[in-house]
């Protein structure tokens, strides 16, 4: 059987189904998994197994788990899931690892495995995905002589309880929110949710699961994905709204008004709120985030922690020093008591407080934070990567009053900052522009496309 190697991203192992990935593959990839994280332990490994709702889902993961028993691991199922909730659940079992089949926010015909240590650490190319393909692709498994066990275990109530102990729901309002997941496998989380939350009357969009995703991609953040939302918000006069991607590990968010909310505006007000409560807390923020992000943080005596993009750097920065919440502009949140993994509900559970306490529309709230002006990311084909980002700093860098190279070069200045980085999931250059004000910003995305 011969394997793609492109298949083996810098975060997961994803590509089209049958053609990149199956079920052969996914038995190959259960094997190698048991034998990395079999190098430093001898007892009966512990892996936690959980699923999108993607057709092909089923039975990659059967293919998937034979794998790992032939490899005389011990398999606990939990089923359909979010991603989040695996995390959870091989921190609540106490396991050695997780796999997570799922493509995320990818189109049907896509899928793949998400691979973390114990406590959720996610496996990256940096960190084990490379020494997994080799396994397979030398295919040097070692022989075991007895087969694993499976069991099936339900997580979704402890799950469910967890992210309910950060909702204070004596300071809820009635709201109206809008929800669409996209018949994506978040969509299991919603009822049970809306059961156990009083005063929120919940407008569930493409609530029935469906693999194929009939209506819309599960990537919300697609202008062209958000557009049912934003007009049932306006149809039903809800407080917000919001999107989950395929497998439940981001969220966007929708005002009144049906205005999509950047995500970095976001780990703004969750800064504010947080520090509200706990001072001198270090908050991350990824290396596209506004300004205001950083302001943020120090205006409200916190400590703020810039890093590169991904949710495996995010994590381990977040770990190594001890940070209470980070967020990215993709609409990844991380939380130090969710062992500094995704925790959506947690977001959107802390702006349904706000919006009640301060007795305002979300529009009103989020306003304070618009203080400049930006490009969002802008994406180039370009086969030379580095020459671009070369070239692009030796241009500007006598001008620049600091250059960082964090993640690709971000050249900052007076009254605009500019970011080129290559993309970690595609072949691409993203180009991100701030500004004062428009004026500026028009003239820089000018400037810097033509250079490009």
């Amino acid at each position: 059987m011969k394997i793609n190697p492109e298949i083996f991203k810098p975060y997961d192992i994803r590509g089209v189904y049958p053609r990149q990935i199956n079920e052969k593959i996914a038995f190959e990839i259960g094997r190698a998994f048991v034998q990395f994280l079999k190098r430093k332990k001898r007892k009966k490994t512990k892996i936690i197994v959980g699923r999108d709702n993607r057709i092909s889902s089923s039975s990659l993961a059967r293919g998937l788990k034979q794998g790992i028993k032939t490899q005389n691991a011990q398999i606990v199922d939990i089923g359909l899931s979010t991603t989040p909730m695996l995390y959870f659940g091989i921190n609540l079992l106490n396991a050695d690892g997780g796999v997570m089949v799922s493509a995320s926010h990818n189109p049907a015909e896509y899928n793949g495995f998400k691979l973390t240590r114990e406590k959720a650490i996610p496996i990256s190319e940096n960190t084990g995905i490379q020494e997994i393909k080799k396994i397979i692709i030398q295919k040097s498994f070692k022989r075991s002589s007895s087969k694993g066990e499976e069991k099936k275990k339900r997580i979704m109530r402890e799950y469910i309880r967890f992210n309910l102990s950060f909702l204070d729901q004596l300071k809820l309002s009635p709201l109206k929110i809008v929800i669409d997941t996209a018949n994506a496998v978040s969509g299991i989380l919603i009822k049970p949710l809306e059961r156990r939350i009083k005063k929120i009357k919940i407008y569930h969009l493409f609530w029935k699961l469906d693999g194929r995703f009939p209506y819309h991609q599960p990537d919300p953040l697609k202008k062209e994905n958000l557009k049912s939302l934003q007009k049932e918000v306006l149809k039903r006069k809800a407080d917000l709204g919001v999107a989950f991607d395929g497998d439940g590990d981001r969220i966007i968010f929708v005002d009144e008004k049906g205005k999509v909310i950047s995500g970095d505006l976001i780990t703004a007000l969750l800064a504010r709120i947080i520090l509200k409560k706990n001072p001198n807390e270090k908050i991350l923020y990824d290396i596209r985030s506004s300004d205001v992000v950083k302001e943020t943080i120090k205006e409200n005596r916190g400590i703020p922690v810039e890093s590169r993009i991904g949710h495996s750097f995010i994590k381990e920065k977040m770990r190594k020093e001890n940070i209470a919440f980070g967020g990215e502009l993709s609409g990844h949140y991380y939380l130090r008591e969710n062992n500094f993994c995704e925790a959506p509900f947690f977001v959107l559970f802390k702006i349904m407080e706000e919006i009640s306490v301060q007795n305002k529309p979300l529009s009103k709230i989020i306003s304070p934070f618009k203080r400049y002006v930006s490009s969002g990311e802008i994406n180039f084909k370009i086969k030379d990567k580095q020459k671009a980002m070369e070239r692009l700093e030796n241009y500007f860098k006598n001008k620049a009053l600091q250059v960082s190279h964090l993640d690709g070069v971000k050249l900052k200045f007076k009254d605009h900052w500019i970011l080129l980085r290559p993309s970690n999931t595609e072949p691409l250059l993203r180009l991100v522009i701030e500004a004062k004000n428009q004026k500026i910003l028009n003239k820089k995305i000018k400037e810097v496309r033509k250079l490009i």
